[in-house]
């Protein structure tokens, strides 16, 4: 089949294909089962005819004379053919060399044309019944030879041929088959309709899922496909499926949106970062080129500020560039560490240090985890970066803490795991200002940040989680409204 014999059968509607497809399988088997019946009634009718000639023959056979006429001569081949109901008998009576001998009783139209029948025939034919054509028009008989014994002994004088038409038989089938066709369109026509009817039924789950497909298209992505059936069932396992495919797709769509909204706050942010030093720095030139610095120490105390705006601006993009460095690859950027043994105190021993020299009157304590003394934390880790962690959440204790707050520096392991904590007991932190902490450029208190750090990016707690999940850690945050908040660092132990 080519494509466009194809072609006609695709513009049909699914509804259409399938009730074509059922009327042809109900045609198929109203057709089969119809000639199967009216071929089995049909033998029967003829083996009922058989049976009806061979008794009008066995009668005849008998007779010792066959009379000239067999209404008044011989009423035992009336009575028979009339008891056995053969409105239309042709009897005929042959030699031994199979010529007819005497007609006893003659057909009421053509008679049929028998083949040679003489006594050898008659015997090889045994009495068994045989078709024969009428010597004009299509009449059929069904004929039977049988021999004829004399009266004083066995031996044959003949035969006699007994035939009855089959036209009665014809024509009940011709008429029982005409009504039996129309009974099967009758049959066909109320089942297409009841089929009609049942298939569109049977396909309105198709169509409210089509409805739903389409609303999806046009972009409602929180639209999803009814249970129509049960879950175990062809209709129930599509809906589960084209449900759970909406969901990925819906999940992953909300990912991209907040993807690209985290992308363009983080480029916003960026830029308002480079802009704020590169404004001053352009703002002293412009200065010093329009005359405004006349005095030397004008020109030092400027250079001085361009120098700590450059350093700033420095800093900035070493730490955007880590930051890009940590999300490109998190193997390969643990490749790039310089991993040794280590135990976590002496990072807590810096971070007590540091936390004393950068607020002499702040209460610094050094313990285990959730108190009690510290303990060996024993890692492999790469030294400069895991003290890039502490330096981070020792300034971020310092920007978001009001001065003199106490800080507890936790260092031992609990669970399998080296643990380094940083509790203060600050203002805290709400939950969605925890779930944020780890965000780039997020800063919960922007004002006290930027007077208490002198412009921080936001990028310190970022650094930190990346830097430990890069060693295969992870940092977790403890924090409420007025409990403090509590950073805790967790490493793999190494033996």
């Amino acid at each position: 089949m080519n494509g466009a014999d194809a072609r006609p059968s695709r513009g049909l509607s699914l509804r259409s294909r399938l009730l074509a497809i059922t009327l042809a399988l109900l045609v198929a088997a109203l057709l089969a089962s119809t000639g199967l019946v009216i071929d089995q009634l049909q033998r029967e009718l003829v083996r009922q005819l058989d049976e009806r000639v061979k008794g009008v023959a066995a009668v005849t056979a008998r007779l010792p004379d066959l009379p000239a006429v067999v209404s008044k001569d011989a009423p035992q081949v009336r009575e028979s053919v009339e008891q056995l109901w053969l409105p239309d008998v042709y009897v005929t009576a042959l030699g031994p060399d199979g010529q007819v001998t005497q007609v006893v009783r003659q057909a009421t139209g053509p008679a049929p044309q028998l083949p040679v029948l003489d006594a050898a025939a008659v015997a090889k034919r045994d009495g068994k019944p045989f078709s024969a054509e009428a010597a004009s028009g299509g009449e059929t008989w069904r004929a039977v030879a049988v021999p004829r014994a004399s009266g004083e002994s066995d031996a044959s004088t003949g035969s006699v041929v007994v035939a009855g038409s089959r036209s009665d038989v014809d024509d009940a089938m011709s008429q029982l088959t005409k009504k039996v066709l129309l009974i099967d369109a009758a049959v066909l026509g109320l089942l297409g309709l009841a089929g009609w009817f049942a298939v569109r039924g049977g396909l309105r789950p198709l169509r409210r899922i089509e409805t739903t497909a389409a609303a999806i298209a046009s972009g409602d992505l929180s639209r999803r496909v009814p249970q129509l059936a049960a879950p175990r069932t062809e209709l129930g396992r599509l809906s589960t499926s084209l449900n759970g495919m909406l969901d990925r797709i819906e999940a992953g769509n909300a990912a991209r949106a907040e993807t690209e909204q985290r992308m363009r706050r983080f480029i916003a942010d960026v830029s308002h970062e480079l802009r704020t030093p590169l404004a001053g720095i352009k703002g002293f030139t412009e200065l010093y080129r329009m005359g405004g610095m006349p005095d030397r120490s004008d020109v030092d105390t400027s250079m001085n500020r361009i120098e700590r705006e450059a350093g700033r601006l420095v800093g900035l993009v070493e730490e955007l560039l880590l930051l890009a460095r940590l999300d490109e690859d998190a193997a390969a950027a643990a490749q790039t560490l310089q991993l040794t043994p280590m135990d976590l105190r002496t990072l807590a021993a810096d971070a007590l240090h540091d936390l004393r020299a950068l607020d002499p009157q702040r209460p610094v304590a050094l313990t285990g985890p959730g108190g009690g003394p510290p303990a060996a934390a024993p890692v492999l880790g790469d030294e400069a970066r895991l003290h890039q962690v502490t330096s981070n959440l020792v300034g971020n204790a310092i920007a978001h803490t009001p001065a003199g707050t106490p800080v507890r520096i936790g260092v031992g392991t609990r669970s399998g795991l080296a643990v380094l904590e940083f509790h203060d007991a600050g203002p805290g932190m709400t939950a969605d200002q925890a779930r944020r902490a780890f965000d780039r450029f997020y800063r919960a208190d922007k004002a006290r940040a930027r007077a208490r750090i002198g412009g921080g990016a936001g990028l310190g707690l970022a650094i930190a989680d990346s830097l430990v999940r890069a060693h295969g850690g992870r940092v977790e945050i403890e924090t409420a409204p007025g409990s403090g908040a509590n950073f805790r660092v967790l490493l793999p132990l190494h033996s």
